[in-house]
């Protein structure tokens, strides 16, 4: 009996179904740190697609037609906002991209780029703000909050879910962010300073209270001469520096000359602009701040 009933009406269940139940919204992150903290937040409701992935710095990325047939399908699209992504505009414009532009740094606030950033990535922000905001877990709440949001605004019949999952991520933040301040504790204050080769860590350092330097002369594009390793080993030296993070020296042999030299203990990868792949250390937003902390840790404890 009820089944025939359900056939003289298909009208009416069509109508009493929300669209979303037939098939997720389409949403696009720019890079895969935002692509975790969108699938975080968007759960099962959304078929997410992320334009840069892991591994891959966004900074430098050029993008691709199958990008933009992505963009002009998607009912949301996240960026970090800040001049991070420079491709963005131009892509969103080329699609087109009609849907709700979320970008997840709006009302975050922002510390100054360091002059020394367009070398390194061969994208100058000059003196606007640095977009890493992403460094300093407090700030990334705002980023879920953002997400959030703008997700219930692009599919109100699913905003409750999104409002929820949002809170139960937003207290994970905030353990995270307890933990990482428990982490750098540990460390006497006076050894809390680390060497990397980018300076992607402003927000971090600002956050967290570690100080880190970039090596003079040192860029992600080249090999550095004699005379930079000379200077860095110097610098480590002189401010005692025990946790030296050289992601992309090329050069095994040079990295084990510093750290014998200088008495640097030479650290894993650090994940700054892009996450690991599944099967790497790094593969989800929380992931890569509790690999990079404890690696952080372990190399500032060194005696």
């Amino acid at each position: 009996m009820l089944r025939r009933a359900f056939l003289l009406t298909p009208t009416l269940l069509a109508v009493a179904l929300p669209a979303s139940a037939q098939s997720p919204m389409k949403a696009v992150a720019t890079f895969s740190i935002l692509g975790d903290l969108l699938a975080e937040v968007a759960g099962d409701k959304v078929e997410l697609s992320v334009v840069v992935g892991p591994d891959i710095d966004a900074h430098a990325y050029q993008p691709r037609p199958t990008d933009a047939r992505a963009l002009a399908e998607a009912k949301v699209l996240v960026s970090n906002g800040l001049g991070f992504e420079g491709w963005i505009d131009r892509l969103a414009k080329a699609a087109p991209f009609k849907g709700k532009a979320i970008v997840a740094t709006a009302g975050v606030a922002t510390l100054k780029a360091g002059a020394d950033h367009g070398h390194s990535h061969g994208h100058a922000h000059g003196n606007g703000p640095d977009p890493h905001c992403w460094q300093d877990v407090q700030r990334v709440r705002t980023y879920v909050a953002n997400i959030a949001k703008g997700l219930a605004e692009a599919d109100p019949p699913n905003g409750a879910y999104y409002r929820e999952r949002a809170q139960a991520f937003d207290m994970r933040l905030v353990e995270l962010d307890a933990w990482v301040k428990a982490e750098i504790a540990k460390v006497p204050a006076d050894k809390r300073q680390a060497i990397t080769g980018h300076d992607s860590f402003r927000y971090f350092a600002s956050a967290y209270g570690v100080k880190f330097r970039s090596p003079r002369g040192y860029n992600t594009s080249s090999e550095p001469s004699a005379r930079d390793v000379a200077a860095l080993i110097r610098e480590v030296r002189e401010h005692r520096i025990k946790a030296l993070f050289v992601e992309n020296m090329t050069n095994p042999g040079l990295i084990d000359q510093i750290a014998r030299e200088s008495g640097a203990v030479v650290g894993p990868r650090l994940y700054t602009d892009a996450l690991s792949g599944p099967d790497g250390p790094a593969p989800t937003y929380e992931k890569m701040m509790r690999h990079n902390v404890t690696a952080l840790v372990a190399g500032m404890s060194k005696n």
